[in-house]
């Protein structure tokens, strides 16, 4: 249950649309329900302003449907990460609103559009990075953010980087998506006085050794205010980037 469950559940209390049984029924399931494979964490977006995401790698198709059922009879904007084409045949089986994006590997469960609060700038290196940054962007969009896209902006053509200037100068923080030797990041902390998520992916030839080169690089950087999350990890990101815009909000 998330704040705006919260919210409506006491609006609908106070004016006599439900009664005190039926609301107690509703909280019941706080602060997990449990599943037995699972115990649904049902108290996360009060705590967290962010309802559980669903990591669907190691799981079956049922159980991850099970699980989204029970998150979507409570909040909106239900976030299932690694989510493969059986996974949303599945889910769209058991009638489940979503919007499934195969490339970024994702699904959003009840998706509900908003006019999102301040900037976050995701920025790709390659063509080949969009699926991490898209699972960023994605991510970032359903936590609520505004989220601007700027794909192939790698350092081998820094041009393409520098015709972007104003979006990362007016953005709050920016997620930097790099694989290779992951050099993004530490060029777009020297440009710009906000902070910024390092991405290494897990794209490049033999010596990337399937993204730990760029981890180290970006782990290495000597640009200030550069943070760094685990390979390929675009959902992270985008979180840590969510709780840094809506602080800004919150000041401004």
């Amino acid at each position: 249950m998330d704040r705006a469950a919260v919210r409506a559940l006491l609006e609908a209390l106070s004016s006599g649309r439900m009664s005190v049984d039926d609301a107690l029924g509703r909280l019941r399931s706080l602060p997990y329900e449990d599943l037995g494979f699972a115990k649904v964490d049902q108290h996360r977006g009060l705590r967290a302003a962010a309802v559980e995401a669903i990591f669907c790698q190691g799981k079956t198709p049922e159980q991850v449907v099970a699980i989204a059922q029970r998150l979507a009879a409570h909040a909106s904007n239900v976030i299932a990460t690694r989510a493969d084409a059986g996974v949303a045949a599945a889910v769209a089986a058991a009638g489940l609103a979503h919007a499934y994006h195969a490339a970024a590997r994702l699904i959003i469960v009840r998706p509900t559009p908003s006019d999102g609060i301040g900037l976050i700038a995701v920025v790709s290196a390659g063509t080949a990075d969009i699926p991490v940054a898209e699972e960023a962007a994605l991510v970032a969009e359903a936590l609520g953010n505004r989220v601007e896209r700027l794909y192939d902006c790698g350092v081998a053509g820094l041009h393409r980087l520098l015709a972007h200037y104003d979006t990362l100068a007016e953005a709050n923080v920016i997620v930097a998506v790099a694989g290779m030797e992951g050099a993004l990041p530490s060029v777009i902390g020297g440009l710009v006085d906000r902070p910024v998520i390092a991405v290494p992916t897990s794209i490049g030839y033999g010596a990337s050794f399937g993204g730990i080169a760029a981890l180290l690089a970006m782990l290495n950087s000597c640009a200030p205010g550069v943070s760094v999350v685990n390979i390929d990890n675009g959902y992270g990101a985008a979180h840590q980037a969510s709780q840094i815009n809506r602080l800004i909000a919150k000041i401004r």
